[in-house]
């Protein structure tokens, strides 16, 4: 069995929002501020169906007579949701930074972004303040005439809109706290993480890397980065394709997506005779540089979240080798898809299929390290672990292409060591080296 070879180049369509999209997902800002902006609009909107109602009342009756039996019960009804939303929105918030808490000690503080990025924490706590606003708004627009001659508007769709939100609010109330108790549970952590691993597993199946990458010449010149220091978080993939077309230049990225970079750090390459090449600020605006590092493009994030959780639960304090073989399960199905894949240089090409951008990625050696060296280490006096260890990489043996199982062979050997030194027992050591898919049932 060989390497998956990529088929012929083509060009590739880049979202321009892709980047923008994750990094609002990643912010906690966006969706309540969206909420609060319909929040006021549907404000305007029910005070102009007010006024309308008692516009067409009078006119038809020739008073709003009816329709002032209902403000004393509509005022009350949005004084109440003022009130209590208020402290709802309090007890959510709360829920919130306990389940960050405990996720942050129990498993690792880079699990932190799935409760960040969840819609339904998001929904939930959107829909609660735009509630709470537009019952202020609601309140803030009341007729206080007493005559029925001369009043203007009755909160007549204000409140019915009020108590459809304070609805909404508790169903999704409701569906947060169940969502938030599963995601304090280990294995649906776990299996969130190999779902957002697969997604970018997949995006090397829609983008090949190169068979034969362009060679970067020597002399070639480089540009150092100019912004702050952090995690290369992304690229704007699209906007560093459009700026080597325009200046009929190939840029060979640097660091990979995941490396910390300085000023001064060594960042793109520029290949091609230019006559106008393009400036470095130009260049340095597709990079987005952070505090930590995202799923989004990159390969083994996902790989590092696992195994956080893997050598956490191995460690004296927790001491929870069943978590550790929950989190090999999943490194052994990504490596598996990882198997096939032809990691390599990732190869951009613009729209008339010439090679634009060259961006390095994780080789097959680098993943294999990543998933097994540190777990290997803290658990290899887990008879429990080792034999999942064991499990795993017999049956990625069978399964990898033949170029591929030098790796998994080394990874091999270095468990069987391990866990001679840590077990003198030949029976305890025979036992905890013998493959096992659950460990130890």
């Amino acid at each position: 069995m060989t390497d998956r070879t990529p088929g012929p180049s083509r060009p590739v369509r880049y979202h321009p929002l892709s980047p923008l999209r994750e990094h609002l997902r990643d912010s906690f800002w966006f969706a309540p501020l969206l909420a609060c902006i319909g929040a006021v609009l549907l404000a305007s909107l029910t005070a102009w169906l007010d006024e309308q109602a008692v516009s067409a009342t009078v006119a038809e009756t020739g008073s709003a007579d009816e329709l002032m039996r209902f403000n004393g019960a509509a005022r009350s009804v949005v004084s109440t949701v003022s009130s209590a939303m208020l402290t709802f929105i309090a007890v959510v918030f709360s829920i919130s930074l306990v389940a960050l808490q405990m996720a942050a000690s129990q498993f690792s503080p880079r699990v932190l972004r799935l409760y960040v990025r969840s819609r339904l924490t998001k929904a939930t706590f959107s829909v609660c303040l735009a509630t709470f606003l537009f019952s202020l708004l609601v309140q803030l627009s009341y007729d206080d005439s007493t005559d029925p001659a001369e009043v203007t508007a009755v909160p007549l769709f204000s409140g019915l809109t009020a108590v459809l939100l304070v609805l909404l609010s508790l169903g999704l109330f409701v569906f947060y706290v169940q969502a938030t108790m599963r995601l304090l549970r280990v294995p649906h952590v776990i299996d969130r993480i190999a779902d957002e691993s697969v997604a970018v597993v997949h995006q090397y199946r829609l983008m090949p890397p190169e068979a034969r990458p362009p060679v970067v010449p020597e002399g070639a010149p480089t540009l150092l980065h100019e912004g702050r220091s952090g995690v290369l978080r992304d690229i704007a993939v699209a906007r560093l394709v459009r700026i080597a077309r325009k200046h009929d230049v190939v840029l060979h990225l640097v660091p990979r997506i995941g490396d910390f970079v300085t000023p001064g750090t060594p960042i793109v390459r520029v290949v091609g005779a230019a006559d106008r090449p393009p400036r470095p600020r130009r260049i340095a605006q597709a990079f987005n540089v952070g505090v930590e590092r995202t799923m989004h493009q990159d390969l083994g994030f996902g790989f590092r979240q696992l195994v956080d959780i893997a050598i956490r639960a191995l460690s004296p304090a927790v001491n929870d080798p069943t978590t550790a073989v929950q989190a090999v399960d999943r490194i052994h199905q990504l490596l598996g898809m990882v198997a096939h894949e032809s990691v390599g240089d990732l190869c951009y090409r613009d729209r008339t299929g010439t090679v634009r951008l060259v961006e390095p990625v994780p080789d097959w050696g680098c993943v294999v390290d990543l998933a097994f060296t540190e777990i290997r280490l803290c658990g290899a006096g887990h008879p429990q672990v080792t034999r999942r260890l064991a499990a795993a990489l017999d049956d990625l043996l069978r399964i990898a292409p033949e170029p591929r199982r030098r790796e998994l062979l080394e990874q091999r050997e270095l468990l069987e060591r391990a866990v001679a030194e840590n077990l003198a027992d030949p029976d305890v050591r025979a036992f905890a080296l013998d493959p096992d898919r659950q460990g130890i049932g």
